[in-house]
């Protein structure tokens, strides 16, 4: 039963008026925005939120105003890229109104905690106004720079650069702000921040988007600040399946856009439950049971969701619309069958992971670490399993790509895999070390760097796998092993 004080309420229903007001604002602005001006603008989004989030962290007084001209250098990149290299596709007026529209999400947190609703609201006109005209004239001077540079260094190539298909790009960036998500989440909890903020979908009584950045101190940071991510990936995942509904007209396509929104409200809900336990917007500890189970759920969703939308972008650009399956292809049965399973046994051993990392207890207090047996030596152990069912499933691809050059994307996807399971390896084992070696509550950066390290790139490793499993089934037919068999059956 959802429990609430009527201010927790009033927050709530404030939070979501805005957010429904927004999204028909958006649903506007996308209408009349082409597709690669639109992922032009959110990519310039989301690199000045995670270059705020790293100065937000205290670098110093040097990286962090060095970090914060960089945010103010995206949006002039955005329309560099704009006026060079997509000349003919974005605008890089509308690039820059795009992002800063997008970037509105935090201005509640830039002006809350003001003196009064009139003050708040003032100063909330301010920014607004500020924000969408100063991220276009920044665009613009990134337009009225492009032309000048080439021509001062001697380029006058007037060639338009190669990019994916328009909803294929815009898919790539909601996949990179689903990694950036999972980035915050896994310093989350490599913090111990997960209770930071006791509530949920308020924030200390506020509305989510009204919580002001200056209370945002230590674990509330990380942790409200992972957050407002969780928005920015719910409205850029919003905005792809607009995208993909006016630029793609398959049936299937179209109906796994709207599934992977469907998981990104699914995961977000999880992550509240984490929290909270049940649904209540209540801050009293007697009425919150904060569920460690859903957030082992959570983590290991997050992934899924992740592989999901890099997927998506798969299955958008053009080449996955335009290659013909081959068929006389005799290594199929063994290719698709490798390729197949190595996704599941990484879910399992995703499983194990997010078990031990969210069941063990750090030394606290003269008390020793305590470490889940069953999952600290099962994600050991069955981590053996998953390096041989990659690598056998990578040796298989790259065999393929050799063997017949119409794979080539085999062997693409192979060598992603290989690297991304080195780095994997590595990185558990350092982190393996780092936790063993924790002596207290204190949280050594090395022991927080290896962890989370480690999970995201376990995010890649298991995307790496999917996309290498659909192109195998997409470049190579499944009947493709039983043809040469009757072909050899006839001659023989």
């Amino acid at each position: 039963m959802l429990a609430s004080t009527p201010s927790n309420s009033a927050a709530l229903f404030i939070g979501l008026g805005i957010g429904l007001t927004g999204l028909l604002v958006l649903a506007l602005i996308i209408r009349a925005m082409r597709s690669q001006t639109l992922a032009l603008g959110f990519a310039t989004t989301a690199a000045q939120w995670a270059l705020a989030y790293v100065a937000m962290m205290g670098p110093g007084l040097l990286i962090g105003n060095a970090l914060f001209l960089l945010t103010l250098a995206c949006p002039v990149a955005a329309g560099f890229v704009a006026a060079r290299a997509m000349r003919n596709d974005a605008s890089p007026i509308g690039v820059g109104f795009v992002s800063g529209f997008v970037n509105l999400l935090v201005v509640g947190a830039l002006v809350g905690g003001g003196a009064s609703d009139t003050s708040m609201m003032i100063q909330g006109a301010i920014w607004s106004v500020g924000m969408l005209v100063s991220s276009s004239v920044l665009a613009m001077v990134g337009a009225w720079l492009a032309p000048r540079i080439f021509t001062k260094v001697g380029v006058t190539t007037t060639a338009q650069w190669s990019w994916p298909a328009p909803a294929a790009l815009f898919a790539i960036v909601s996949a990179a702000t689903i990694f950036l998500l999972l980035i915050t989440g896994g310093l989350v909890t490599g913090l111990e921040a997960g209770l930071a903020v006791p509530d949920w979908p308020n924030s200390f009584g506020h509305n989510m988007l009204l919580y002001p950045v200056s209370e945002m101190k230590g674990g509330v940071y990380y942790e409200h600040a992972h957050r407002l991510f969780g928005m920015l990936v719910g409205v850029t995942t919003f905005t792809m399946v607009l995208v993909v509904f006016r630029q793609d007209r398959r049936a299937w396509v179209r109906g796994l856009a709207c599934f992977a929104l469907l998981m990104v409200c699914v995961q977000g809900l999880m992550g509240g439950l984490r929290v909270t336990g049940t649904l209540t917007l209540s801050q009293e500890a007697a009425q919150l049971s904060p569920s460690t189970l859903i957030a082992i759920a959570h983590g290991i969703f997050g992934q899924v969701v992740f592989a999901t939308m890099a997927l998506l972008a798969a299955l958008l650009t053009m080449k996955w619309k335009s290659t013909m399956s081959l068929r006389d292809f005799a290594g199929v049965s063994t290719l698709h069958t490798l390729t197949t399973i190595a996704p599941f046994v990484l879910l399992v051993q995703l499983f194990l992971g997010a078990s031990y990392r969210h069941l063990q207890v750090p030394p606290h207090d003269g008390h020793p670490a305590y470490h889940p047996a069953w999952a600290m030596h099962g994600h050991l152990g069955f981590s053996i399993i998953a390096v041989l069912a990659v690598i056998l499933a990578a040796s298989r691809m790259s065999g393929a790509a050799r063997e017949t050059p119409a794979l080539k994307a085999l062997g693409t996807c192979a060598a992603l895999m290989i690297t991304a399971l080195i780095v994997q390896v590595l990185l558990g084992l350092l982190a393996y070390v780092a936790v063993l070696m924790r002596k207290d509550a204190a949280i050594p950066l090395w022991e927080l760097m290896f962890t989370s390290a480690h999970q995201v790139t376990g995010a890649l490793l298991f995307a790496a796998t999917i996309l290498g499993a659909a192109w195998s089934w997409r470049l190579v037919s499944a009947n493709a092993h039983m043809e040469h068999q009757l072909n050899r059956s006839s001659v023989a």
